[in-house]
C-alpha cells in the first residue's frame, strides 16, 4: 500500500493508510462480536487470592497443591519411560496396561469388575473428566441438581453444554444433604445430580443414609449421577469412602471422576480418569477423541508401573489425615473456629470471633495484614452465599504450616 499523507491545518502532517486500517479493524471487530457462552463468569477467585499471595509475599493456603514433592519413584519411572521411547501418542482411551491396573485397583478397594477396554477412559484431569461428562449428556435446557457450596467448574461446566444448573444448599454448619429438598427440586427437565465426595471445599462426606436416600431417589425419578471422586483417597477418622462404584444400581446410571494428582502429589500433570458402563464410556469417548484425543504417555507408562504397589494410594489417608491433625492443633492455639473436615486437603474455619467483615474482604485482609492467604467459602456458591468462613489447605510441608499459623495466631 501506497504512503499517503494530508496536511492538517495545524501543519501536521495526517497518515492516511493508518486511518483507514484503523478504520477497517474497528468494523472489522464490531462485526466479529462474540457473545459469551459464559457472561457471569471472570477470573477465579483462586488465581486472584493466589497472584495476591505472591503479589504480598504470603504464604498460600489457599489453592489446592502440595509445596512437597511428589513420590521420587514416580519420577524416576517417568525419566525412565522417556528413555525407553514412551513419547508418542498413547491410545485415544489411554494406555492399556494403565487402565488394567486401575481395574485391579477397583477391585480391590471397591470390590466390583470394571473393564479396561470397554469403562475406563484417560483423560488430562479430574476436571476435564467432569466436563466430559456433563458434555457427553446434556442437551439445552436440561438440568442437573448442584450441591453448594460446589467446586467451581460445575456449573459452567453445565451452563456452556446450554444445560440448568439447580442449586441445592448443603447444610451449614455440617454440609449435609437435604435429600427433601433435592426432592422439592426435581423437575420433569431434571436429568442428572452432581455428587462430590470426599467433597471440596467442605471436607465432608457421604455417609450409608444418604446413598440409600440417593438410590431412591435416581431410580424414581431415572436420573444419571456425575460423580466426583478425585479425593478418594484423601479420607480421614476410618471413614470408608462410598464410591459410586460399590453399587451396581448406582454404578450403573453414573460417571464416577478421578484424579492422579491428588494421590501422587502431581497436581500439575492434570491426569486423570473416568468410569462408566460401556455404553456410556462410548459415547464419553466420542467427545474426548475429538477434544484431546490422548494424554501425556511417559506419566501414563510410569503410573501403570507405580499403581502395582497397593501402599502407593492405601498409604494416602494416614498420610494426608497427620497433616489435618497437625494443622488442627496448630490452629487450636488461634481465635479460628474450625469445622469438621473428614476428607479432600481443605480445613474450613469460621472467623465471626474475629471479624464482621465479608469473608471476601476477610481473605484479602488476611493476606495483605497478616501474610497468610485463603479461600473465602462465599466463592464456591453462585450467590455468594457468606457464612463467615473461609477455606485452608493443609496439603503443605510441616514447616509451611508452622509458619503460616504462627502468623495466623497474631490474628
Amino acid at each position: 500500500m501506497k504512503n499517503l499523507s494530508v496536511e492538517c491545518k495545524n501543519g501536521q502532517f495526517f497518515d492516511v493508510n493508518s486511518l483507514f486500517l484503523h478504520e477497517i479493524s474497528k468494523n472489522l471487530m464490531e462485526g466479529l462480536k462474540i457473545a459469551s457462552k459464559l457472561p457471569h463468569v471472570g477470573t477465579t477467585i483462586f488465581t486472584v487470592m493466589s497472584a495476591l499471595a505472591q503479589k504480598t509475599q504470603a504464604i498460600n493456603l489457599s489453592q489446592g497443591f502440595p509445596d512437597f514433592e511428589m513420590p521420587p519413584e514416580l519420577v524416576r519411572l517417568t525419566t525412565e519411560a522417556m528413555h525407553q521411547g514412551a513419547n508418542q501418542y498413547a491410545p485415544m482411551a489411554g494406555w492399556l496396561p494403565l487402565r488394567a491396573q486401575i481395574a485391579q485397583k477397583i477391585a480391590h478397594l471397591y470390590g466390583t469388575d470394571a473393564n479396561p477396554d470397554t469403562e475406563i477412559t484417560i483423560t488430562p484431569g479430574g476436571t476435564y473428566a467432569i466436563y466430559t461428562a456433563f458434555t457427553t449428556v446434556l442437551q439445552p435446557g436440561d438440568e442437573v441438581i448442584v450441591f453448594e457450596p460446589a467446586y467451581d467448574s460445575y456449573i459452567p461446566n453445565i451452563e456452556v453444554n446450554g444445560g440448568v444448573a439447580v442449586s441445592v444448599a448443603l447444610r451449614f454448619p455440617d454440609y449435609s444433604i437435604d435429600w427433601q429438598e433435592v426432592r422439592r427440586k426435581i423437575t420433569p427437565r431434571t436429568r442428572m445430580i452432581a455428587l462430590n465426595t470426599p467433597h471440596n471445599p467442605t471436607g465432608s462426606v457421604l455417609r450409608p443414609a444418604d446413598i440409600a436416600e440417593l438410590q431412591q431417589v435416581v431410580a424414581e425419578h431415572n436420573l444419571l449421577i456425575m460423580s466426583d471422586e478425585v479425593y478418594e483417597h484423601l479420607i480421614y477418622d476410618d471413614l470408608p469412602h462410598l464410591s459410586m462404584l460399590r453399587y451396581p444400581d448406582l454404578r450403573a446410571r453414573a460417571f464416577v471422576c478421578f484424579s492422579f494428582g491428588k494421590a501422587a502429589h502431581c497436581t500439575g500433570w492434570k491426569l486423570g480418569y473416568c468410569v462408566a458402563p460401556p455404553a456410556f464410556t462410548a459415547e464419553f469417548r466420542k467427545v474426548h477423541q475429538f477434544n484431546c484425543f490422548s494424554c501425556f504417555t511417559p506419566a501414563q507408562v510410569a503410573l501403570a508401573t507405580y499403581l502395582k504397589d497397593e501402599n502407593t494410594y492405601r498409604s494416602v489417608p494416614a498420610f494426608y489425615q497427620q497433616k489435618r491433625d497437625y494443622f488442627a492443633q496448630l490452629m487450636a492455639q488461634t481465635r479460628f473456629e474450625p469445622l469438621p473436615s473428614h476428607g479432600s486437603y481443605f480445613q474450613l474455619y469460621r472467623f465471626n470471633h474475629i471479624s464482621n467483615l465479608s469473608d471476601r474482604d476477610f481473605a484479602v485482609w488476611l493476606t495483605q495484614t497478616h501474610g497468610v492467604a485463603c479461600i473465602p467459602a462465599s466463592a464456591f456458591y453462585r450467590d455468594a452465599t457468606d457464612h463467615g468462613v473461609v477455606r485452608f489447605c493443609f496439603a503443605k510441608k510441616q514447616e509451611t504450616l508452622d509458619q503460616a499459623v504462627a502468623k495466623l495466631r497474631a490474628v
